[in-house]
């Protein structure tokens, strides 16, 4: 069973997941990165491009979910170096440090509780995520073309998009694939229609949608409704 909630940390959910041994799991792409628990082990969940299938892990996990642009300042990794990927977090920093936060996460009443407050403290020592990262999410989230956001930003295309590298793991057109795919997903699973849920979310048509979240979630839209 999946439960998530808001983190003290703004711009961020704590959730668990403990699987139920149904097969594998998917997630899907949605622009963010995690920091994870899993057997008493930490681990950082990059931006993906495509949908994770989750398969041969079996107890339970924890995480912080941190929203776009906002955990490479507190895990000190630029997010296009871990795009696609699920690394151990003794990989990316100085063995003894990443000890130090392990020790103190499985030291917590509970590893949701102790991922939390390692990310509040994080953050207490880290420079607030750039003000502009904010703006391009919500531009290219509420469907503006990348170029337009460039322009309205005053930032030029070719600096827009080592941001969005740095920040977001890829440029601005897969960003906001990724969040468009999010948009017509969460449209759809209120009972929106396909067909409307296109045009609503700026695809051509449902064919067009149809195809668009093959290529990123690996299934079709009706499996994905399913639960598949």
């Amino acid at each position: 069973m999946y439960v998530e909630w808001g983190a003290r940390l703004v711009g961020a959910v704590v959730w668990t997941h403990s699987p139920t041994g149904g097969g594998p799991g998917r997630v899907l792409p949605d622009g963010c990165m995690d920091l994870l628990w899993h057997d008493g082990r930490l681990l950082v969940a990059g931006p993906d491009t495509r949908a994770h299938v989750t398969q041969g892990a079996q107890g339970p996990w924890a995480g912080v979910r941190f929203y776009p642009g906002t955990a490479p300042a507190l895990l000190g990794v630029p997010a296009a170096e871990l795009r696609d990927r699920r690394v151990a977090l003794t990989d990316l920093w100085p063995a003894a440090r990443a000890r130090r936060l392990t020790a103190r996460v499985n030291a917590a009443p509970d590893p949701a509780t102790g991922l939390e407050e390692a990310a509040l403290s994080r953050a207490a020592d880290t420079a607030p995520p750039d003000p502009l990262l904010g703006r391009i999410v919500a531009a290219l989230d509420a469907g503006r073309p990348v170029a337009a956001t460039a322009d309205a930003l005053g930032i030029g295309a070719r600096r827009l998009h080592r941001r969005s590298l740095a920040a977001f793991g890829y440029g601005p057109k897969t960003l906001a694939r990724v969040l468009r795919l999010q948009r017509a997903l969460a449209l759809a699973r209120d009972g929106t229609p396909l067909a409307e849920t296109a045009a609503r979310t700026g695809y051509a048509d449902q064919a067009h949608l149809a195809r668009d979240v093959r290529e990123l979630a690996g299934a079709t839209p009706g499996e994905l409704l399913r639960g598949g």
